[in-house]
């Protein structure tokens, strides 16, 4: 019986050094396989009977010690039968705490290192998104630089055709001031060549008036 429970806490032991130190592929493999007992429907049932035999006989155990220790305080003395019963009793009882201790600590590493490694996929799966948002930024950042560019471009060449267009029609309106002027000036000329006209036909008239009576 003590040989058997020093191989389940040697056991126990290994398996909570390999869960707690990573050690090649060995956390993985133990991980593995804590899952597949967990996840298997015998599995958790067989380890609840189990602990729960262990701590029937723990409790076994330490209530014979109580007995001997009782029985030693009566009698005044132990027995060399009681001694070695008392010191069997202890070993057991203590074998048997350390290993639903070591339980309880493989089964709370194990949910420990499951939730870390939930948190490190999505930690991982966050930082891809993240990454991917990023070079989605960079990319719109240089699509709306060259838009941007673009845009500059039409802005600058729309500026110089308004240039252009007011330069030309400054130029048409110097035309039409000019065009304005000669049409005052002939008409001025056209005025003065109508007056001369009347003058000169005035005078023909006086001439022939004169001819005719004479």
């Amino acid at each position: 019986m003590i040989q058997l429970l020093f191989l389940v806490l040697f056991a126990e032991g290994t398996v909570a050094l390999f869960l707690m130190l990573k050690i090649g592929p060995l956390r993985e493999l133990v991980m593995k396989g804590l899952d597949q007992l967990k996840s298997s429907g015998k599995g958790p049932a067989t380890v609840k009977t189990i602990a729960c035999t262990m701590s029937v006989i723990f409790l076994s155990s330490v209530t014979s010690i109580l007995k001997i220790q009782n029985k030693g305080v009566k009698l005044g003395t132990l027995t060399p039968m009681d001694q070695v019963l008392w010191r069997t009793h202890l070993l057991e009882a203590s074998l048997l705490g350390y290993i639903l201790f070591l339980v309880y600590v493989i089964d709370r590493l194990h949910e420990y290192l499951r939730k870390l490694i939930g948190l490190r996929s999505k930690v991982g799966a966050s930082e891809q998104e993240v990454e991917k948002l990023q070079k989605e930024n960079l990319r719109l950042k240089d699509k709306s630089s060259e838009e941007i560019r673009s845009l500059k471009e039409e802005i600058s060449n729309l500026t110089e055709n308004l240039k252009k267009l007011q330069l030309e029609s400054q130029e048409k309106e110097k035309q039409v001031i000019a065009a304005e002027d000669r049409v005052v000036a002939l008409q001025k000329q056209s005025e003065d060549l109508l007056l001369e006209y009347d003058r000169l036909l005035d005078q023909t008239l006086q001439g022939q008036t004169v001819n005719y009576r004479g």
